[in-house]
């Protein structure tokens, strides 16, 4: 082994550089994800609206398959190399490529779209698994929650004002023939996810071991520390309880978000600008709570924190399936966006402290697991209830069983016991 690496404490702007990523990736989610791309594939690429919606949750579906089968592995791989960085800075890249082009997709091009979404939404997802893993080396438990919820609040943000720029080039900015200017957002996004993203790659550092070996034996290593990984899973009990309750209560918030502008279209008659609108409070709102349960997170403890998030959460998906005009969505909508930035952030920060230092990315890449193969139920399940019933209330009502079951196992996870467990495993 070459343990070439001088850990140290992190400094403040480490921590800033490490938590700027979240304001560089937030992008991809706000604009191609939720409120505009995935509006434009079915309302204009898509021959048919429903058709459009549920092909865009068969993309999810895929896209989360191949993330849940092969990020642990990765993680794995970049824990024993001692390459979290490396490994980040390709999936970026490959992010960034792939978001740039649906620039070119256009009506009649749904397969291709889909596709190229999908390769998208998976390079994407990698980027979050490897990125999260860095967590549990820049905080400890006294500040993991602040920590995790300024990078998530700092995230929100950067998703607010690249959302603020998309609504100028939607509603003026471009000319709407060839729907150049909804198309255009797509090249915003990927420029935005570069730019942002240098500030990481320059000043944050890679802390654990660098073990140098050929490709072929980093793979053969990953596939091997994730055997071991399942083999002693009662060493981990709560983080595998933590990872099945976020399995099912992630499914809701994913499928909620996935299918949020799409949703407001078809039930409110909401265009596209009253959509990105509605994004900006959102973001405005999740922001804010994500930093500010931050510090309720690191007095209560991330279990807590995410059992309130999780309550109005159901609350708030009821309200939605009874609103009958837009000021009732608009409440909703804002509720919604109060409690998913805290839940997102005490769910990683929860994590992080029951993360041994050895298994930081391969965890982290359960974490990714836990979250793609719940990202396949709940669109799934929208799915099957809009073509069952064609009708967009329905589906999304059908969503607050996540939430519900997802809050049941919750109620099993042993936080002090999680923590303990993290601290006593011996290095390797």
């Amino acid at each position: 082994m070459n343990n070439d690496r001088h850990p140290g404490p992190a400094t403040r702007g480490e921590i800033f550089s490490w938590a700027l990523y979240d304001f560089a990736n937030s992008a991809f989610t706000t604009l191609v994800v939720t409120f505009i791309f995935s509006a434009y594939y079915a309302g204009r690429i898509a021959s048919d609206p429903i058709a459009g919606a549920i092909w865009w949750t068969r993309a999810i579906q895929v896209s989360a398959i191949i993330v849940a089968l092969i990020m642990p592995v990765v993680g794995a791989m970049a824990d024993f190399g001692g390459r979290k960085k490396r490994y980040l800075l390709l999936t970026t890249l490959a992010c960034v490529a792939f978001t740039a082009s649906l620039f070119w997709m256009g009506p009649g091009d749904a397969w291709l779209a889909a596709a190229i979404f999908i390769c998208a939404n998976v390079a994407y997802e990698a980027t979050q698994a490897l990125y999260n893993a860095f967590l549990p080396e820049l905080a400890d438990r006294d500040n993991v929650g602040r920590v995790s919820g300024f990078g998530w609040g700092l995230g929100y943000f950067g998703g607010l004002l690249c959302l603020a720029i998309a609504l100028g080039m939607v509603t003026g900015w471009l000319p709407d023939g060839d729907d150049l200017n909804v198309r255009a957002t797509n090249l915003l996004v990927a420029g935005w996810f570069l730019v942002f993203s240098i500030p990481t790659f320059l000043y944050l550092r890679e802390r654990q071991p660098r073990r140098p070996a050929p490709f072929i034996e980093n793979v053969r290593r990953g596939f091997g520390r994730v055997r071991g990984t399942f083999v002693h899973l009662r060493d981990y009990r709560q983080a595998v309880r933590l990872l099945v309750a976020r399995l099912i209560y992630n499914d809701g918030l994913v499928t909620v978000f996935a299918m949020a502008a799409i949703y407001a279209g078809a039930e409110f008659g909401m265009e596209t600008s009253d959509v990105l609108v509605l994004g900006i409070v959102v973001n405005v709102a999740a922001g804010a709570s994500a930093m500010a349960f931050g510090f309720l997170n690191d007095r209560i403890g991330g279990k807590r924190t995410i059992a309130i998030t999780l309550v109005v959460l159901i609350g708030t998906t009821v309200l939605a399936f009874l609103a009958r005009d837009r000021t009732a969505f608009w409440v909703a909508a804002i509720f919604l966006g109060l409690m998913v930035g805290p839940n997102q952030a005490a769910s990683r920060s929860l994590l992080a402290s029951f993360v041994p230092p050895n298994k930081q990315a391969e965890l982290f890449g359960f974490y990714a697991f836990s979250g793609k193969l719940s990202s396949v139920l709940g669109p799934l399940s929208y799915g099957l209830v809009l073509g069952a019933t064609e009708s967009h209330r329905w589906a999304l009502g059908s969503i607050v069983v996540f939430f519900v079951v997802g809050l049941v196992l919750l109620a099993r996870v042993d936080e002090e016991e999680g923590v303990a467990t993290a601290r006593a495993f011996p290095a390797e």
